[in-house]
C-alpha cells in the first residue's frame, strides 16, 4: 500500500488555466549542488528591485534513473496507481478522484507512456500490483489498452508461464484492485485474457450500517457476487480487505465480519485497523465530535477475535495485517515489507529503486502535462543513506512473521552505527523477558537462524517495539529502553 494526497478539487483551476503555463526544464542537480546567488542592489525609490525567485526546478524520475551515483539493477515488481473514484470514502488518504471531466482515455495514454520509458530499467517482472483509487472503474476498452501495453513494454513471461501452476507453486503475481460495484463478467475477462491472477476486493464490512460510517458506497451482497464473478473467470486466488475500530462496532460484529469473508472463500484476507489520517473528511468528523474513536481495550478484543477467526480457519498471520493459507500470501507486498525494489507508474505512485525511494506528482492534471522522457515529475525524493535503509528494514521486517535476520541486521548496524549492535541486543533480549519477542532458543530450533520475531502480544506493539530498536541506530545519547 502506498502513501498518497487527498483528493483534488475539481472546481478549482489548474495551474495551465490560472496563467501562463510554464515549463520546467532545469535538471536539479542530484545531490543537490550549490550556486552563488547574484547580488541586486535593492533600490525601489529608483526604480531596481531584484528580480523575482525563480520557479524550483523540478526532479523527474528520469533524472533520478541517469544519476551516476547508483547502482541500478533489474527491477522485478511494479506498482501501478489509478485514481479514478465514483465517490471518496471518508478514512481514504490514498489519492483518488471524482472525475468530471472524463479523463480516463487521456490517463491511459499517459500511463502507457511512463510504463514504456520506465521498462528498460525492468528486469523479468515477478509482481504487479494495480490500486488506486478504484481500478475496476477503468473501462474496459482501456483495460484492454493498458494490458497491451504492459505486455509490449514488459517481460511478463514469468507471470503468464505460471499461470498455469497451482496458486502455492507461483512465485509471480498480477493483482487488481477492485470495488464489487464496479465488477463485471466482461472486465474479469479482460483481465484474465491479460494476465492478471489475483483480485483484491474492497469489503471493508458486511454491515451496512459500519459502510455508512465509512461513507463506503457498496451493498454487502455484491461482495460475495464479486467473489462468484472471478472464480467464474478463471481467478484462483481472491482477496478481501475488511476494516475494524469502526465507531459503533463491536468484538462480535467484528467476527462476523471474519467468518463472513471465510465463508465466501477467500484464501487471503487484509485486516486493517481504522485509523484518522490527516486531511481525511473521517478525521474532520471525529473532531467535530460526530463520533467517538472505539476505545483501545475493545481494538485489543478485535486483534484477539481476529487471531482465533482466521488461524481457526487455517489461515496464518504472515504480516501484523495480512492472513493468508499457505502459498497465498501477497507477493508483492512481500516484496514491499523486504525492502525490494519496485517501479511505479501513475500519479501518487511511490517507487523503490537502488535505495532510492520518490513519490509522482499527486494532482491528475500535473500527471497529465509534466512529464519529461515519458517519467513523471517527482516529489519527497529520498536518496541513499545506509541508517535510513536499517531504520526501514527493522520497520518493516518486524511486521514480518518471518521477522529479522538478527546476524545480519546486527552487523550492518555496527558497520554504519558503532554500538548499536550490542545496544539492539539487549533491547530485544528485554523484550524477549516481557514476552514480546520469540525467545531466542526457542526462535533457533523453529528456524535454524537468529531471528527476531514477534509474538502475538509483540504485534499489539510492534511500531513502538521497532521505534525503540530504531532509537538504537542514533549516534550519541541514546534513550534508554
Amino acid at each position: 500500500m502506498q502513501e498518497h494526497v487527498n483528493s483534488e478539487s475539481e472546481n478549482q483551476p489548474s495551474p495551465k488555466q490560472s496563467g501562463p503555463k510554464v515549463l520546467y526544464n532545469t535538471r536539479l542537480p542530484l545531490f543537490h549542488q550549490t550556486q552563488q546567488p547574484t547580488t541586486f542592489v535593492n533600490d525601489k525609490a529608483n526604480g531596481f528591485a531584484p528580480p523575482p525567485p525563480p520557479p524550483p526546478a523540478r526532479l523527474f524520475a528520469s533524472d533520478i534513473f541517469a544519476s551516476p551515483k547508483l547502482a541500478l539493477t533489474p527491477v522485478e515488481s511494479l506498482y501501478i496507481h489509478v485514481p479514478f473514484c465514483f465517490h471518496k470514502c471518508h478514512y481514504c488518504d490514498f489519492y483518488s478522484i471524482v472525475d468530471t471531466r472524463d479523463r480516463q482515455k487521456a490517463f491511459t495514454d499517459r500511463l502507457c507512456n511512463e510504463l514504456r520509458a520506465l521498462s528498460p530499467y525492468a528486469g523479468k517482472i515477478k509482481t504487479i500490483f494495480v490500486g488506486g483509487g478504484t481500478p475496476s472503474l477503468l473501462r474496459v476498452d482501456l483495460w484492454h489498452d493498458l494490458l497491451a501495453c504492459l505486455s509490449d513494454a514488459f517481460d511478463l513471461s514469468e507471470i503468464h508461464a505460471n499461470k498455469a501452476l497451482p496458486p502455492a507453486q507461483r512465485d509471480t503475481e498480477f493483482t487488481v484492485e477492485c470495488n464489487p460495484e464496479t465488477v463485471t463478467t466482461e472486465l474479469f475477462d479482460t483481465l484474465n485474457a491479460g494476465g492478471v491472477d489475483r483480485i483484491s476486493l474492497g469489503a471493508q464490512s458486511f454491515h451496512p450500517q459500519h459502510l455508512k460510517t465509512l461513507e463506503r458506497w457498496h451493498d454487502p451482497a455484491n461482495v460475495g457476487k464479486a467473489v462468484q464473478m472471478a472464480r467464474a473467470a478463471g481467478f484462483a486466488r481472491v482477496s478481501i480487505d475488511l476494516i475494524f475500530a469502526i465507531p459503533g462496532q463491536t468484538v462480535d460484529e467484528w467476527r462476523a465480519d471474519l467468518l463472513t469473508a471465510l465463508a465466501l472463500g477467500t484464501d487471503h484476507v487484509s485486516c486493517y485497523n481504522l485509523t484518522y489520517e490527516a486531511n481525511t473528511a473521517m478525521t474532520a468528523r471525529l473532531k467535530k465530535g460526530e463520533f467517538e474513536p472505539i476505545d483501545e481495550d475493545t481494538e485489543i478484543a478485535m486483534y484477539h477475535a481476529t487471531w482465533q477467526a482466521l488461524r481457526g480457519a487455517g489461515m496464518r498471520r504472515y504480516e501484523v495485517s495480512n492472513y493468508a493459507f499457505a502459498g497465498q500470501e501477497s507477493r508483492h507486498n512481500l516484496a514491499y515489507w523486504r525492502q525490494s525494489q519496485w517501479l511505479a507508474a501513475g500519479p501518487s505512485a511511490s517507487a523503490h529503486v537502488a535505495g532510492v525511494r520518490w513519490k509522482n506528482l499527486p494532482r491528475l492534471d500535473d500527471y497529465l502535462d509534466i512529464q519529461r522522457d515519458g517519467t513523471s515529475a517527482v516529489m519527497d525524493a529520498e536518496w541513499p543513506d545506509a541508517t535510513r535503509a536499517l531504520r526501514e528494514r527493522i520497520m518493516t521486517g518486524l511486521r514480518l512473521a518471518e521477522g529479522l535476520d538478527s546476524e545480519r541486521l546486527t552487523a550492518q548496524a555496527e558497520g554504519v552505527c558503532p554500538g548499536s549492535a550490542r545496544r539492539l541486543e539487549s533491547r530485544i533480549a528485554l523484550h524477549a523477558q516481557q514476552g514480546n519477542v520469540v525467545p531466542e532458543a526457542e526462535n533457533r530450533a523453529e528456524n535454524k537462524l537468529r531471528r527476531w520475531v514477534l509474538t502475538d502480544s509483540g504485534v499489539l506493539m510492534a511500531d513502538a517495539i521497532a521505534a525503540n530498536l530504531m532509537d538504537a541506530l542514533r549516534q550519541g545519547p541514546i534513550r534508554q529502553v
